[in-house]
């Protein structure tokens, strides 16, 4: 843990709340940056004080929205066709955007309400549904909702769990590492079980299509 945090600190002390803003948007185009982890290690900060929770909150945000929408321009603007040409030297491949494509296509602004929250689909969001031809309206309102959620859920998470370290560290000692280990077990199962419900759905929904298309 500690690790992790010393290799974004002196970047984001250097740079402030802004620069989080600037990968984010950058990320949400489809390129390989760690916006994610930047943003847990920008909310423990402002926990600490050395950075603005507000400011944060303000970049994270309209970074995500803005690389989002013109990763949509850019989907709109190219098509397809164009993208899976030049996509493969960023790893766009035609098997990675065609799941993507699936998942859209049985979610629709579902998706891009909570893309985010997904690796993959979080730097391709925009991208595909430009491409996917949704209007622009209704991929902006769900997508800037989503990109809240998601700021409030990682940088909010993070700030709270920085100001309560202490407390959490108490807990973890008090219940001893098997107490921990559990409680780890739990938490990936309940992930597990939620992604695996999420592509049963998209499975599901694949054969039907299919079934229609048949009939």
């Amino acid at each position: 843990m500690d690790h992790f945090f010393a290799s974004f600190e002196p970047f984001l002390r250097a740079h402030g709340t802004p620069v989080v803003g600037l990968v984010l948007f950058f990320e949400s185009l489809g390129l390989p940056l760690p916006g994610e982890s930047l943003l847990v290690a920008a909310g423990v900060l402002a926990a600490r004080g050395d950075l603005s929770p507000v400011g944060l909150f303000i970049y994270a945000w309209g970074g995500s929205v803005l690389g989002d929408n013109v990763g949509y321009l850019i989907g709109r603007l190219l098509g397809r066709r164009v993208l899976l040409r030049y996509g493969g030297r960023v790893g766009l491949t035609e098997e990675r955007f065609a799941r993507i494509e699936n998942v859209f296509a049985h979610y629709g602004p579902v998706a891009v309400m909570f893309a985010r929250f997904f690796n993959i689909l979080r730097q391709l969001n925009g991208v595909v549904a430009g491409v996917a031809g949704m209007s622009w309206g209704r991929f902006l309102t769900f997508n800037v909702i989503g990109a809240g959620l998601w700021v409030v859920a990682w940088g909010g998470g993070a700030l709270l769990f920085g100001r309560h370290l202490a407390h959490v560290g108490a807990i973890l000692h008090s219940i001893g590492p098997w107490g921990a280990s559990a409680l780890a077990f739990v938490v990936l199962a309940i992930a597990a079980g939620i992604l695996w419900v999420m592509r049963r759905r998209a499975k599901d929904g694949k054969l039907a299509s299919k079934r229609s298309v048949r009939q």
